[in-house]
């Protein structure tokens, strides 16, 4: 697969919520983990980074780093610049490309329709090798290295759970860190739960995010056990009360190179 050579235009980070992006001239990247010193570093996220196209940005007329990118890069084409791809920095640093930024009311005004920045909001990214990049250096972008994620969280979702081992459970928190969404997906979990297959797919290892055994999962509490999980239960003064629950120190699955 040819790769093409591209530079590094605007370097950002974003260090605290509520304030601006900070420009730098160069910033490090940790392998698993993301932009150090930067808010949105997370093992098991796919979107540690934001990557935008200068030529996209300037079609839009958007100042760079109003997109909340990271990275602004150019001089690539915009079939190589996709989900799956590897950049791989002078510095030895690369970054997997995971799935588009998704179009949301945040950036609403900088545009004259979402439909205008379709495709052009940037792309997502994983740290997979650590390293220090800085403005003007160049890189070496290769289509096609990686499965891309799916665009749908709820794809995302059921490709987790087929990851989940036998003997673990997840939490809904490390849920919507794993997929890559906003919180307020939380809503979205139960629902994602309910129209999946209990036959297909192991629903029965997720918790809530204090590790409580859920309602609306069938014989959940028979199958964590048979899995050697041991549930604990507690009886309330009334029925509505009483909740079973798993010791998450014991059994949450951890595993930070899910994307790596």
């Amino acid at each position: 697969m040819l790769s093409e050579t591209g530079s590094i235009l605007y370097l950002f980070t974003k260090l605290e919520r509520g304030l601006r992006m900070k420009e730098s001239t160069k910033i490090n990247l940790k392998s698993g983990h993301g932009i150090k010193e930067d808010i949105n570093a997370n093992p098991i996220s796919p979107r540690q980074v934001l990557i935008v196209r200068y030529e996209d940005i300037a079609e839009l007329a958007i100042p760079p780093g109003e997109l909340r990118e990271n990275i602004v890069i150019q001089g690539v084409k915009a079939e190589n610049f996709q989900p799956g791809s590897l950049i791989n920095f002078e510095t030895g640093a690369a970054v997997r490309l995971t799935f588009h930024c998704e179009l949301c009311k945040r950036i609403k005004h900088l545009v004259k329709s979402l439909a205008s920045i379709q495709a052009k909001r940037g792309i997502l990214g994983v740290v997979i090798k650590s390293g220090q990049v800085q403005v003007g250096s160049n890189f070496q972008i290769t289509p096609h290295q990686f499965p891309a994620l799916s665009e749908k969280p709820y794809e995302r979702f059921l490709e987790l759970l087929l990851k989940l081992p036998s003997g673990k459970v997840v939490t809904y928190k490390q849920i919507l860190q794993t997929i890559g969404v906003d919180h307020s997906y939380m809503r979205a979990i139960p629902t994602y739960i309910k129209k999946t297959s209990a036959l297909d797919y192991p629903i029965h290892r997720i918790l809530d995010s204090q590790g409580n055994l859920i309602s609306h999962v069938p014989e959940q509490k028979n199958k964590l056990e048979a899995e050697g999980i041991k549930v604990l239960c507690e009886t309330g003064l009334l029925p509505k009360q009483n909740k079973c629950f798993v010791a998450l120190k014991n059994y949450l699955w951890k595993d930070q190179t899910i994307y790596l």
